[in-house]
């Protein structure tokens, strides 16, 4: 007969970890060891909560472009291509300079700031040109 020496069987020691928690509400995780979060509603909740800020501010912007658009499209009668106004007749209507959605410099050296197709060129004193951009 064979004795077979025998082996110790070393048993590895597992340290208790503690249950991982749902990034939205703090309940415990059950399933796959990536997991982050307990079901659909708070992953979707959690990844809405992060673009908030990011979405309000970007519909504030698209608003205010929009808003400005309509002004200035506002302010021309069938048929014209550029129209005089004011300053002061353009804040009136809620108008914000500060949005546009890009420039145009002519050869002159003169910038026109358009707001998609309707622009305005800042003239002497008071004055704005309106102007709509040619279709292609």
């Amino acid at each position: 007969m064979y004795l077979s020496k025998c082996k110790p069987i070393l048993h590895c020691m597992t340290t208790e970890t503690k249950p991982k928690l749902c990034l939205n509400c703090d309940k415990p995780v059950k399933g796959r060891t990536d997991k982050k979060f307990c079901d659909d509603y708070c992953r979707n909740n959690y990844n809405n909560q992060l673009k908030s800020n990011t979405i309000n501010l970007v519909r504030n912007i698209n608003n205010a472009l929009g808003k400005n658009r309509r002004i200035l499209e506002d302010m021309f009668n069938p048929g014209d291509e550029t129209v005089k106004t004011t300053k002061s007749k353009l804040l009136q209507k809620g108008f914000q300079f500060k949005y546009i959605t890009q420039t145009f410099t002519n050869k002159k050296g003169s910038t026109y700031f358009y707001c998609y197709d309707f622009g305005y060129l800042p003239l002497e004193g008071d004055w704005y040109l309106l102007v709509k951009q040619k279709e292609e």
